[in-house]
């Protein structure tokens, strides 16, 4: 009873010493609500309103067609231009796509011939260069179709395949976007908050205090861990209801009480990774350089960014060492599919396994750091 009331007062102290971290507190706060949304919302979905000019060479009915197929919400209306347009209008960045449709180009597409149009992007408009180019590319293809065989509807086909999209129908990005997101903000917090945390003692001299008192480092360092998880669990779980649910009226499919159990081992598993950098780094900016080198490949191969079968087999074995990559697997399974425990035990026992690992690694150092300082 001795060791849980000291972890507890210990965890106390952690909260009262957060509290007046203003700088940590903010970026909680906003990570966990416009960061969220901004993240789910500034990738747009679709091609919106992109300005598009075309010089019309051709002044014939097949090029006449490609023009008026640029329609909203996609393209606004195509700006007609001659070659003198073209270059000054990107340049100051009026259009972020101009066509040239060449001389006798319905001429040579009714011969057989292959003439090509020549298209320029704006690439520094990153957000509609990449995919505004494909839609360039199949509404031009389709208009060269359709006139070629005078006849616009698809051919029939023998066999035809029907895809229906599961658990996202129309596709909306948000729905994905905000739920990876306040998964990756779980990752960072976590591992920031408890190293800070270590950090802070050190730089404050209060280690020291702790040090002369009748607590073990097993005492010190559980105190953190459950203290600075409780925080990160406390504002992920407001994320998903008020921002997630709320705000971008993302449909949760499953029990958000099952996922938070899930949150919580995770938590286990990175609250001790960042004792163990804490333990690393002599001050914040180090902690940042390698939270920075530990994040990246924890977040893109996890399989939250890209799906994990992309991937090189041996990135998925090696990942498989990783809390984040079962994580994500399990939340996707529970906010997405509606899974219940009897399907994601396996995800639930390899986190508490290597977060267990990762605890234990941790408490290693950190009693090796303290004899040090001792």
């Amino acid at each position: 009873m001795r060791k849980l009331a000291n972890i507890f007062n210990l965890g106390i102290k952690e909260f009262r010493s957060l509290g007046r971290d203003y700088a940590m507190l903010i970026l909680i706060i906003w990570s966990f609500s416009l960061g969220v949304y901004s993240s789910a919302t500034g990738v747009p979905e679709t091609l919106h309103h992109a300005p598009i000019a075309i010089v019309d060479e051709d002044q014939s009915q097949l090029s006449s067609r490609i023009v008026n197929a640029f329609q909203l919400p996609y393209f606004r209306k195509p700006e007609m231009i001659d070659h003198t347009q073209m270059d000054s209008g990107m340049d100051v960045g009026l259009y972020t796509f101009t066509l040239d449709i060449p001389p006798d180009f319905q001429r040579d597409v009714l011969a057989g011939r292959q003439p090509a149009i020549q298209v320029n992007v704006d690439a520094t408009q990153t957000a509609q260069a990449f995919s505004g180019a494909g839609y360039i590319q199949n509404i031009v293809g389709a208009e060269v179709r359709a006139f070629v065989s005078r006849y616009r509807a698809e051919a029939a086909m023998p066999v035809d395949m029907e895809v229906r999209m599961e658990f996202n129908p129309n596709l909306t990005q948000a729905w994905f976007g905000a739920v990876m997101e306040v998964i990756n903000q779980i990752t960072m917090l976590s591992i920031i908050l408890t190293g800070a945390a270590l950090i802070r003692e050190r730089e404050h001299g209060t280690i020291e205090h702790l040090l002369v008192m009748p607590l073990t480092t097993f005492e010190i360092m559980f105190a953190k861990v459950w203290s600075m998880g409780t925080v990160v669990l406390v504002a992920a779980a407001f994320s998903l209801v008020v921002v997630v649910q709320g705000w971008l009226a993302v449909p949760l499919g499953g029990s958000l009480a099952l996922f938070l159990v899930g949150a919580a081992l995770h938590l286990f598993a990175t609250t001790s990774m960042g004792i163990y950098l804490g333990t690393v780094a002599r001050s914040m900016p180090q902690l940042g350089l390698l939270t920075i080198l530990v994040l990246m490949p924890l977040q893109m191969l996890s399989g939250g960014t890209t799906p994990r079968e992309s991937m090189p087999v041996l990135v998925q074995h090696i990942m498989e060492l990783a809390p984040t990559t079962h994580f994500v697997s399990l939340a996707q399974a529970i906010l997405y599919r509606g899974a219940d425990l009897a399907i994601v035990w396996p995800q639930l026992l390899a986190i508490l396994a290597i977060g267990t690992v990762f605890f234990l690694a941790a408490l290693r150092r950190f009693r090796k750091t303290i004899t040090q300082m001792a």
